[in-house]
């Protein structure tokens, strides 16, 4: 896992080192670039519909076009979702699997204004299709981002952190000193909210599901910020009411990311008019809540979906503030990446195959260049 003395020890590496562009970009008379891209043109089982597939990407640009080299793209449940056909935005097919991921800009077209080469750049929203060596996109299927933080940082900012910062923000107005609640802490949304949560000055209590090693994910969580971890069988006691009381006041703000019986948990331990946002299902199980909830707390239930939010908003100032906020706590090592596994692009099978697994302490990642 990355300590604050390691992402330290990187970020100075990266302001000192420029890196090296010339071994990757091929002589000027050379008309494309050798390119890896991981397809699927039928939704289904990821282990069986996706595939490996060797292509020549032209090196001529239209004049909004720009030449992305692909760095970083993380697997998350979305990029599965859309390989099965279940997620609520779906490419046309077939389609490059992938859609996060922090790439380089080897060249842009001549009327592209903003982007040149060496520049970072983020999808600036879904189907970008970021598993790949090399891909040309419109200027505007791209967002401009720092180039001074970790490749794994800008690789990982778009979902998770962005999620945790907007929840945290949108639907409660949270004070100093206040407290939020929320179960699958240890996921890479988890861990954001607990981060952030810490630098706004909010108290958390996570929920995680027991396992041999609680105790050394307490202890990492910990080291992130959290206030209190709890196990879910903790959650469910009459402890979990005291320790709630210990705080001084209930949670105003939930957030769920596993359903069922966790949420309906998490609920009881609201303060009146508190809200529980949903952006996950893990558990595949619904979401129940009391009449009594309802009536005499007055409790909220609300969902969040980021992609449709970064969408939404494409010209909003806020979104840009946004950005700026979270690269600047990452900057200040104020924001780690979730730890991760990285894997090649043709060993993707294997990748895919572990995440289906499930979360199980770390992120998998492509690294589609080996020198970071």
């Amino acid at each position: 896992m990355m300590s604050k003395k390691l992402c330290a020890s990187i970020l100075k590496s990266v302001k000192i080192i420029r890196r090296q562009h010339a071994k990757f970009i091929l002589s000027r008379s050379m008309s494309s670039l050798s390119s890896q891209e991981i397809k699927y043109k039928e939704h289904g089982d990821p282990n069986s519909v996706l595939y490996l597939e060797n292509c020549q990407v032209s090196k001529t640009l239209k004049p909004t076009e720009v030449l992305v080299k692909m760095l970083m793209a993380p697997i998350n449940p979305s990029d599965i979702n859309m390989v099965e056909g279940t997620y609520h935005m779906l490419p046309q097919l077939p389609a490059v699997c992938g859609n996060e991921g922090v790439g380089e800009v080897l060249d842009v077209g001549s009327e592209v204004s903003g982007l040149g080469p060496g520049d970072w750049v983020i999808p600036a929203g879904t189907g970008f299709g970021t598993w790949r060596n090399v891909a040309v996109s419109d200027q505007e299927m791209v967002r401009k981002v720092p180039n001074d933080v970790p490749a794994i940082s800008a690789a990982t900012i778009m979902v998770n952190p962005c999620t945790a910062y907007r929840m945290l923000k949108d639907f409660v107005c949270l004070h100093e000193g206040d407290s939020v609640i929320q179960n699958g802490a240890n996921s890479a949304v988890g861990q954001a909210v607990i981060q952030i949560a810490r630098e706004w000055g909010f108290k958390t209590i996570n929920v995680v599901r027991n396992r041999p090693d609680i105790d050394q994910l307490t202890d990492y969580l910990k080291s992130l910020g959290a206030t209190h971890v709890v196990t879910e069988e903790f959650a469910r006691s009459h402890q979990m009411k005291e320790l709630v009381k210990s705080m001084g006041s209930p949670p105003k703000l939930a957030f769920n990311t596993v359903g069922g019986d966790s949420a309906t948990n998490m609920i009881k331990q609201l303060n009146s008019k508190g809200v529980m946002v949903t952006y996950g299902g893990m558990s595949k199980k619904p979401v129940t809540i009391s009449t009594g909830a309802l009536i005499f707390k007055r409790v909220r239930l609300t969902g969040y979906w980021n992609a449709k939010w970064v969408q939404e908003n494409k010209e909003n100032p806020e979104l840009v503030r946004m950005f700026d906020d979270l690269f600047d706590l990452v900057r200040e090592c104020k924001l780690l990446p979730p730890v991760s596994e990285t894997f090649s692009l043709s060993d993707f099978k294997v990748a895919v195959k572990s995440s289906l697994e499930g979360y199980k302490g770390s992120k998998k990642v492509f690294v589609m260049d080996e020198s970071l």
